[in-house]
């Protein structure tokens, strides 16, 4: 074989191992028996260990002088493996097991804390993740910003800088919005018990509605809904509150358009450098699409509300009307990913700013808590009552995701955009959404987007599906058409 070739086989058995990888993440997550963890830790550290040794190897660096790539997809596998190789051989292989180790342990603080409702059960771990993510971060930054590195490795080519002028153009208008809606009437909410085994049911139908492959999948249960994988073997988690099925049906269309993005990938780039999805961005464009822009559509709600009086019987709305309002609701609360649109980019706004501050050295760790509550308490107008409603609701931190958080209302960003230019393409797309069919939506979404896997940047994804560069525009308009129509402002 050629050197591209012998530098392909190489990337393809890389690409497996990290798969075996991700399982062991899955296991964590759902089955894994609680006094596993310290085992499990070693067992990250020690795949870690056996990862970065193949994404440093010298030959990779002596394959990549000598690889002349026969096409364009050629080219963009090369560019990939340059740019992983560049950063990783920047890394001590004992910092990247550090790390991996770390972040095994410290999922098990942030649980026991959460249990306790009590930061500083977690607080030490997550000292410790952040030291050891600022010395990775700036042994790749050089003069550079460490968090913008971060923030890159999540969303090729972006910067905090670049993020922190879109949420300012953002803010404005989200928290006009939000104090016009919460002036107004409270709309009404489900009421009733409903059984848990007929939520996942449902769970399962919906994503298979939305094109979710079974075969190549699985929906199990977890603390905090996530999807893992990539090709033939992508997996999901739900959760379930016995009176409200709405956050099972949510975190359901949100994973399940993860996993759709995944599944969706050219098939000729599974466990190639192009076989997984562009970037977190992206990713989450498709999440909150699938969730909002399609799953919480008038048009929608109108089949989910015949769905939900079918396996529930009376729900505790009146009509279709009243569920529609019920399930885009706007309320004080304090949880992200139970949050409505309008105010669910502002506690993704608290997130980063907080996340610049700690990595600026502007913010310390035992701090952080009350830095937490009362930006909280500015932005939304009343105090966290508890820790899991706060600082500890969420688990990336524990995993070392800093950087992560901003990806989500980036990928709202581009949701946005990509819902206006698929409107135009389907023009009857609600009368199709009202008989519970998004095939032609999702199946636009995945020739656009899903189909490309990594073979272009980010941007040029997003720019090359919408036909026009992306901005904020379209989710602002969006957005504020929807909650005006709704609370008659």
């Amino acid at each position: 074989m050629n050197a591209f070739d012998e530098l392909m086989r190489f990337a393809r058995e890389t690409a497996a191992l990290q798969q075996v990888y991700s399982r062991l993440s899955w296991d964590m997550q759902t089955f894994m028996p609680a006094g596993a963890a310290n085992q499990r830790a070693e067992e990250f550290a020690a795949m870690e260990a056996i990862l970065h040794s193949r994404k440093t190897y010298p030959r990779v660096g002596e394959w990549m002088d000598k690889s002349e790539p026969p096409d364009e997809e050629g080219a963009a596998k090369l560019r990939l493996i340059h740019r992983e190789y560049n950063r990783k051989t920047k890394v001590p292989m004992e910092l990247s097991i550090a790390i991996a180790r770390q972040a095994s342990l410290s999922r098990q603080y942030w649980l026991q804390a959460r249990e306790e409702s009590d930061f500083s059960v977690f607080a030490p771990a997550l000292k410790n993740i952040v030291s050891l993510k600022l010395e990775e971060a700036s042994a790749v930054a050089g003069d550079g910003d460490p968090y913008d590195v971060m923030v890159d490795d999540h969303e090729q080519g972006m910067t905090s800088d670049r993020l922190a002028v879109m949420f300012d153009e953002m803010r404005p208008r989200l928290v006009a919005l939000r104090e016009a809606t919460l002036n107004c009437d409270v709309p009404p909410c489900l009421e009733g018990g409903f059984d848990e085994q007929k939520q996942i049911m449902l769970a399962h139908e919906l994503a298979e509605l939305f094109g979710y492959d079974l075969d190549r999948g699985r929906i199990d249960l977890a603390v905090h809904p996530f999807s893992c994988g990539s090709g033939a073997d992508v997996r999901i988690t739900t959760r379930t509150a016995y009176d409200d099925p709405l956050n099972c049906i949510y975190s359901t269309l949100h994973e399940t358009g993860h996993a759709c993005y995944e599944q969706g990938v050219n098939e000729d780039y599974f466990l190639s450098p192009l076989g997984m999805g562009a970037s977190m961005g992206v990713h989450e464009s498709q999440s909150r699409i699938y969730e909002n822009q399609l799953g919480r559509s008038r048009a929608f709600c109108h089949f989910l509300y015949g769905r939900l009086r079918d396996l529930f019987g009376e729900i505790g709305v009146s009509d279709e009307d009243e569920f529609y309002a019920a399930v885009n609701r706007v309320n004080k609360g304090c949880i992200r990913t139970e949050a409505d649109e309008v105010q669910y980019n502002l506690h993704i706004m608290l997130r980063f700013d907080l996340e610049r501050s700690v990595f600026a050295g502007d913010l310390d760790i035992n701090d952080i808590e009350e830095a937490w509550n009362d930006r909280f308490s500015a932005d939304f107008g009343f105090e966290v009552d508890v820790p899991t409603n706060g600082i500890l609701q969420d688990i990336h931190w524990a995993y070392g995701e800093f950087g992560y958080f901003p990806t989500y209302t980036l990928g709202n960003i581009y949701a946005g955009c990509l819902y206006k230019s698929l409107g135009s393409d389907i023009p009857n797309l609600n009368d199709q959404l009202a008989n519970g069919n998004p095939e032609e939506a999702t199946r636009w979404l995945k020739d656009r987007v899903h189909v490309l896997g990594r073979s272009n940047e980010p941007n040029e994804i997003i720019s090359g599906a919408c036909g026009f560069e992306p901005s904020t525009g379209p989710l602002l308009d969006y957005i504020e058409e929807k909650f005006h129509a709704l609370y008659d402002i």
